[in-house]
């Protein structure tokens, strides 16, 4: 079977969960975290900010929508249109929830109650997040310039995405003006972080795949052409039929099992897989092992 472009192929309910990931975040950010005048990290707390600003003459869905249109247009050479496919999709889908739940919530869902209406808000933003996420997508915004400078620059995803959410968050003083709103941002912050975490399954970040096939040779190639990841071919014997077989070694991101999983699948159906989780990898393609020699 040839197993050229498997992974390019549509797949629906990866678009049904980010899809659902995105209300559930656009309920927590207008039912909630907008209400109690918090700015969050982001394009959304950069828009949320201009929106307060303003009085709402100009809503957060146009900022976002308008800086993200101008960062995927540079980013589509740098990064390819496979990786701003699901980007493109959340932003205009995200952009449209915004916009009717704006329409629809009016009125605070928990009145007087500026932080609590911002840590319920934070969860489900967080939890709608990392749904998007488990579908390898992506809300656009400052995803993008992370993205494009991990890829030039040896610096951790996760802490420029924290250190760029900071810098926005505390900027919103100048706007604001009001230290206990900044105080409150960095909290929704937190637990957005913690619970984005969570979805994904906390901080096991990495996985290990032992797949045992007939087919390992053809399995192993489409390993290192499709996901662009290294494999090890171990020696092995099935104790049962006396046989020699050969095991595959994979390790690899969480996000991408999936799609680990889809390209076995494709190749052969009866494949023996089995998945681990590692607390750690480090090494070419994962984290520097940051100790003094």
């Amino acid at each position: 079977m040839e197993t050229t472009h498997i992974l390019k192929r549509f797949y629906p309910r990866d678009y049904a969960y980010i899809t659902l990931g995105l209300i559930i975040y656009t309920f927590g950010l207008v039912g909630f975290i907008k209400p109690a005048g918090v700015v969050t990290g982001g394009l959304v707390g950069i828009g949320l900010a201009v929106d307060y600003a303003t009085n709402g003459h100009i809503p957060v869905q146009v900022i976002y929508f308008c800086a993200n249109f101008i960062l995927c247009i540079v980013a589509l050479k740098v990064l390819g249109m496979k990786f701003l496919a699901k980007t493109i999709y959340s932003v205009i889908v995200l952009t449209f929830l915004i916009y009717i739940a704006s329409k629809i919530i009016t009125q605070p869902i928990i009145e007087n109650e500026p932080l609590m209406s911002a840590l319920i808000g934070a969860m489900m933003c967080g939890a709608g997040i990392g749904f998007v996420f488990n579908a390898n997508g992506s809300a656009g915004g400052t995803d993008i310039v992370v993205a494009i400078i991990s890829k030039y620059k040896n610096m951790a995803f996760g802490r420029v995405m924290l250190m760029t959410d900071f810098v926005i968050i505390l900027s919103s003083y100048f706007i604001l003006k009001n230290w206990i709103s900044v105080i409150h941002g960095l909290m929704v912050m937190g637990v957005m972080t913690y619970t984005i975490d969570m979805v994904v399954n906390g901080m096991r970040q990495s996985v290990q795949i032992f797949i045992i096939s007939e087919k390992y040779e053809e399995i192993a190639n489409a390993i290192n052409s499709e996901l662009r990841r290294g494999c090890t071919i171990l020696e092995g014997t099935g104790w049962y039929s006396k046989k020699p077989s050969k095991v595959i070694m994979v390790m690899t991101k969480r996000t991408e099992s999936m799609q680990m999983f889809r390209l076995i699948k494709a190749i052969d159906d009866n494949a023996f897989i089995s998945q681990s989780v590692v607390r750690g990898v480090y090494g070419q393609g994962f984290d520097l092992l940051k100790v003094k020699k």
